[in-house]
């Protein structure tokens, strides 16, 4: 009878499996799955402003992976992330210095970006618009 093993050399994937398994992983760290609301904008004043409210599709501790219908991203771009986003007063939202690294043309019309976390910027605390008026 034959083995799992004999199966798969006769029909050629154990090549196949071997050659995929001894790539080097290109990452350092492991992503995570989330979806986490994400505010993003350039931080360069130069360039034209936009403001992206975009759910994240992986994350890792150093990058974070999305998908965009925004077409003002470039790679080497610095970006302004505030992560995770919330507009409620009580929220604790982090902002960070990013890079984007890696642009992808996604065939549902999207662009998928990759950007590499730089620095903590701080905590930011949403002002209401009326704030000034309640005093």
């Amino acid at each position: 009878m034959a083995t799992h093993q004999d199966l798969l050399k006769a029909s050629g994937s154990a090549i196949n499996l071997q050659q995929s398994s001894t790539k080097p992983e290109r990452r350092g760290t492991r992503r995570c799955k989330i979806t986490q609301l994400m505010r993003i904008r350039p931080s360069d004043p130069e360039k034209d402003h936009f403001e992206d409210l975009r759910g994240s599709v992986s994350v890792s501790r150093t990058g974070v992976y999305f998908h965009t219908s925004e077409k003002g991203y470039e790679i080497g771009m610095r970006l302004f992330v505030t992560m995770p986003y919330s507009n409620d007063p009580a929220a604790q939202n982090r902002e960070y210095l990013a890079e984007v690294v890696r642009r992808d043309a996604l065939h549902n019309g999207l662009t998928g970006i990759g950007i590499r976390m730089l620095m903590e910027m701080g905590t930011q605390q949403v002002v209401p618009n009326n704030y000034s008026q309640r005093r």
